[in-house]
């Protein structure tokens, strides 16, 4: 049984290879001089070299037999993926050099990949799913904030931007390849699964990110009930990520789901601009 994806037939996926921050200092509250802002993303940062390392072997477990396009899709996501943790090993790199100890947090993203060793690999593709439609919600949410990145330096802002930009690209490749992974399942089969693996995600990607914050907030001598007030405004109010990324969050559940149901390129086009001379050819 063949699988009709909705990703665009149109669509090329361009690692665009940048990097970011060479040689500088970053400021310990790089983002906009906000300590809560500044700990949430760093916190987010963390996650992201082992985190793509798992999100590659979890789609290329998958790309046997796979269609001509998505095979193509899946190497030019692996090349961005790689490209995306080296420039968060290298902007990580700046976190700690500005004063965070990040070991707990990087001790957290640990265990928690610990607990996919084992397990089917289907499951660790619906993983990486969940999680690839968290990085685009959150992705589309920064380029269309105007004000997201107010008073962040241009480098800083350009690494986020180029990192959102191929988020949304390649949205719909871990999907695309989980279509074709189980294309002999039900449809029923293969909504429940994906359900409970969005909600468990959801619950941890949450909990940790929350706890990971709270942990670098402590160390700027930022603590107790102000420190999770302050937070939780941030997330659900100003500027919101949480209420935000609701509505495509709750589109995640529905029947005929897909990624490219929001057709969102007008975005790519919008920020990709500054990145046209530092392409590297598409994979074939």
């Amino acid at each position: 049984m063949e699988f009709a994806a909705k990703t665009p037939a149109d669509l090329t996926i361009t690692p665009r290879d940048r990097r970011f921050g060479r040689g500088a200092r970053q400021a310990r509250w790089w983002h906009g001089g906000d300590p809560i802002a500044t700990a949430w993303h760093n916190a987010l940062s963390i996650t992201f070299p082992r985190g793509e390392a798992f999100f590659i072997e979890s789609v290329k477990a998958f790309r046997d037999g796979a269609p001509p396009k998505l095979e193509a899709e899946i190497k030019a996501f692996t090349m961005q993926e790689v490209m995306h943790s080296r420039e968060h090993v290298a902007f990580n790199k700046r976190v700690t050099e500005a004063g965070y100890d990040v070991s707990g947090l990087e001790k957290a993203v640990v265990d928690s990949l610990e607990l996919t060793k084992g397990r089917p690999q289907i499951l660790n593709l619906a993983v990486t799913m969940a999680l690839e439609h968290y990085t685009a919600m959150l992705a589309q949410m920064m380029l269309t904030h105007r004000r997201y990145f107010a008073g962040v330096n241009a480098e800083m802002k350009a690494m986020w931007q180029w990192h959102a930009i191929e988020e949304i690209e390649h949205k719909g490749v871990a999907y695309d390849t989980w279509l074709h992974a189980t294309r002999d399942w039900t449809r029923w089969k293969r909504w429940k699964v994906k359900s409970i693996m969005m909600l468990l995600v959801t619950y941890r990607f949450w909990t940790k990110r929350w706890q990971g914050t709270l942990e670098l907030l402590a160390q700027d001598k930022i603590g107790g009930a102000k420190a999770r007030a302050r937070l939780l405004w941030y997330l659900v109010a100003a500027p919101g990520p949480v209420t935000r990324i609701l509505p495509a969050w709750i589109a995640y559940f529905l029947p005929g789901f897909h990624p490219w149901n929001h057709d969102d390129r007008a975005l790519i086009q919008r920020a990709d601009s500054a990145y046209a001379d530092a392409r590297v050819p598409a994979a074939a």
